[in-house]
């Protein structure tokens, strides 16, 4: 059952993780994120893992700590609280980063003895062998993207019980992310679709079939947002163009990118689950309930979003004003227009543009 996009069972992870430890893109991610490291013992090591609480606990943990090491000076997370392994919770999250946001709040799952949840991964992402392997050892399930209008409906219908599948069937957890791709202009909005999608797979019922998914908002932040200046071009060319297309690689590129990027302080909060008593509150509101649903999500996303010294003075620069002087120093702000810099190697282009947008991906928060 959903052979086509499901992660990996358990009889199936010993031989992954002999083709993933086979791969001729090991000793490049070696290199990359663990440089010194010895190939051949980092092959061996894989090759004895025979499940994925092996892999998670031992190697991606081991990643993250490195990759934490490397590019975060703290890593803060909130609101465990909200949740238990008693219960399995569709965590619906802001989208700062490809790989990070998911793989961080599994971290600290294992970090607080939380079962870890299973992710959706864009069959875009998931193209070569070795990640289609890496991602189903790591509980990642296949999300299809694009189509035609009757394709996209039918695989969201399919997405939709799948999740259904795992979060009432199986008793475990997934994420997603709430909308179709990254946050790239600092505005987290939930897409009121995705809502719909998790309802669509029960509908005779849809305060309890929303209420049996235990939805359950995290708010992801990052001192220096991951891949800002390459979502400032891609924001630019957009709106100078009409749209944007991807050049191949693009995508594995944002990746390593957000990875290796420096991110400064990073905060996780897991907000509070959306009880069966809340989805009936907002069943009475005027409007789309799907659309209210989205808006309470955000609501909670955006008010536990830890907002950094960053924030504030990308909203200074940007209104000419000194409104929120009181939470940067002088220092701060010489640093960020510093890091600006980088916007005047694009002569060919209109910087002032490039400036506004770069401003808003960090000022906009604020809103």
């Amino acid at each position: 059952m959903f052979d086509d996009i499901r992660p990996y069972y358990p009889d199936e992870i010993p031989a992954a993780m002999q083709k993933i430890a086979d791969s001729e893109i090991i000793p490049s991610i070696v290199n990359y994120i663990m440089p010194g490291t010895d190939v051949e013992l980092f092959r061996d090591k894989l090759r004895k893992i025979k499940t994925t609480e092996e892999f998670q606990n031992g190697i991606i943990s081991e990643i993250i700590d490195i990759i934490l090491a490397k590019t975060t000076t703290q890593f803060k997370w909130s609101g465990i609280e909200n949740i238990s392994n008693d219960k399995p919770y569709i965590f619906i999250s802001n989208h700062r980063d490809i790989v990070l946001d998911a793989m961080l709040l599994q971290y600290l799952f294992i970090k607080e003895g939380i079962n870890t949840c299973q992710i959706t991964f864009g069959s875009n992402l998931m193209q070569h062998p070795f990640i289609v392997d890496f991602g189903k050892v790591n509980k990642m399930f296949k999300t299809e993207r694009g189509g035609n209008r009757v394709e996209f409906y039918n695989n969201l219908t399919y997405m939709s019980k799948y999740i259904r599948h795992v979060v009432t069937e199986n008793k475990e957890s997934v994420w997603i992310a709430q909308r179709n791709g990254r946050t790239k202009d600092g505005l987290d909005v939930t897409d009121p679709a995705i809502i719909k999608m998790f309802w669509s797979s029960r509908r005779d019922d849809k305060i309890l079939s929303l209420t049996e998914m235990n939805i359950t908002p995290v708010s992801v932040s990052y001192e220096w947002e991951p891949c800002d200046k390459l979502k400032t071009l891609e924001l630019y060319h957009t709106k100078i163009n009409g749209e944007y297309k991807k050049a191949p690689g693009e995508d594995i590129n944002s990746i390593l990118t957000g990875i290796k990027q420096p991110k400064g302080k990073v905060n996780f909060h897991i907000c509070k689950p959306l009880t069966e008593n809340d989805l009936r509150k907002i069943d009475s509101l005027e409007g789309n309930y799907f659309t209210n649903i989205a808006e309470q999500i955000d609501e909670q996303i955006n008010s536990n979003y830890a907002i950094n010294p960053n924030n504030y003075i990308a909203h200074d620069i940007r209104s000419g004003e000194s409104i929120y002087a009181s939470h940067y120093t002088d220092e701060q702000k010489k640093q960020f227009v510093e890091y600006m810099n980088w916007i005047d190697e694009y002569k060919d282009l209109d910087t002032n543009l490039l400036r506004e947008i770069f401003l808003g991906i960090y000022a906009n928060c604020i809103r």
